[in-house]
């Protein structure tokens, strides 16, 4: 995320900035939070995190970006020759999901017409305010050697994705900041579970000789050895120990098993942060809640992030652009049809509308041939026939 460059900017030396996308830094400057900031590299490393971004990521990549100008829906469509648009997208909603912010910058031609877009990392681009702060400008240095660096870029050129906002929307706040605390916790929880655990599996079990008197160290030491020997090498076989001596194996304590049981705490925090059920993490979730429930709260939040994403859209292009997230949440329209199904059922909804309206989602072919005339149903019971004498 990088540093608004307001009244209480940082400019060092030269009038170059230092972006928020280095902890160390961040942490140097805020040493009475330290360990606020939370680098995406560091987050992606939590699998919990890493599950959360990638299938909310995924899932508004599979979400169709809709509008009704046809030149914008090509661009929406098609947005870079770069990569396909599923991973250009799920690139973008990553970013802004680990971020809070995301940066498109739109190749345009004379006309002003869209070419290409590219996507731009939080650390390629600095924002600033015009100076009536009637508006932002952007400063971008690009990957390619042939463009380098583009001063004053206009807000018209730059898509700018934000989430959560403190200063009227300009920037955006990562979700991870409210996770910097549960994920310090979780951190020393794994170095202590796991020094609890190599101390408790330390030594595999006890060997008591009953019959060898006061043993020095070293005849002790070797007939630890001895008897390690013979386990490592019975190829799992049953261990033989003879009648002067006791083996005992060592088990986990409760306390470190219950450590072990309590890992995963921090699942059901990272889901808060998202505001997605903690289910989603393959977690056990509320068991009180129906699937049909859990899959309407995962359906509010996608649009949550949706509505910020189509809003920017609408913005820069001056179009209403909308989401659709049906292929996302009900990918094989179970839950279409049950519903149109149910719309027939109760009246809402004749024969040929119901099935006019599933093939306009492709879930019946356009060619599918008519209903039949009626053909009264066979009689297939044997009935005795009484003639008449």
């Amino acid at each position: 995320m990088p540093l608004f460059n307001f009244q209480n900017s940082l400019i060092v030396g030269g009038g170059s900035q230092i972006g928020f996308d280095d902890a160390e830094i961040v942490n140097f400057l805020n040493p009475a939070a330290k360990n606020d900031y939370v680098s995406a590299d560091i987050a992606l490393r939590n699998s919990d995190i890493y599950s959360t971004v990638f299938q909310l990521s995924a899932d508004l990549a599979s979400s169709k970006l809709i509008t009704s100008n046809s030149r914008n829906q090509g661009m929406l469509n098609n947005p870079t020759s770069w990569s396909n648009s599923y991973s250009f997208w799920q690139a973008v909603y990553a970013q802004l999901l680990l971020g809070g912010e995301a940066f498109v910058y739109r190749w345009r031609n004379q006309n002003g017409i869209d070419i290409r877009w590219e996507y731009l990392r939080p650390s390629q681009v600095s924002v600033f305010p015009l100076n009536d702060y009637s508006g932002l400008y952007y400063n971008a240095t690009f990957d390619s050697p042939l463009v380098g660096v583009k001063m004053n870029i206009p807000s018209g050129d730059m898509i700018h994705f934000r989430l959560l906002s403190q200063n009227g929307g300009a920037t955006g706040i990562s979700p991870l900041r409210s996770l910097a605390s549960e994920l310090e916790i979780k951190d020393s929880s794994n170095k202590l579970t796991i020094n609890a655990l190599a101390k408790s599996v330390l030594t595999p079990g006890i060997l008591k000789i009953n019959g060898g008197g006061a043993l020095n160290a070293k005849l002790k030491t070797g007939r630890s050895r001895q008897f390690m020997n013979q386990v490592n090498n019975s190829n799992g076989g049953p261990v033989v120990v003879d009648s002067l001596e006791d083996y005992t194996p060592l088990e986990i304590k409760g306390d470190v098993s219950k450590l072990l049981a309590q890992t995963d705490w921090t699942s059901k925090q990272i889901a808060k942060a998202y505001g997605v059920p903690d289910s989603i993490l393959n977690g056990k979730g509320d068991q009180q809640s129906s699937i049909a429930m859990m899959s309407g709260e995962y359906a509010k939040a996608l649009m949550r992030f949706g509505r910020s994403i189509t809003s920017e859209l609408t913005t820069k292009q001056s179009s209403d652009v909308t989401i659709d997230i049906k292929p996302a949440i009900d990918p094989v329209n179970n839950d279409y049809t049950t519903n149109i199904n149910d719309f027939k059922k109760s009246g809402i909804l004749a024969s040929n509308q119901a099935v006019w309206a599933l093939q306009q989602t492709g879930y019946l072919p356009e060619d599918i041939p008519e209903p039949k005339d009626n053909i009264p149903p066979q009689n297939t019971e044997r009935s005795d026939v009484v003639e008449d004498n």
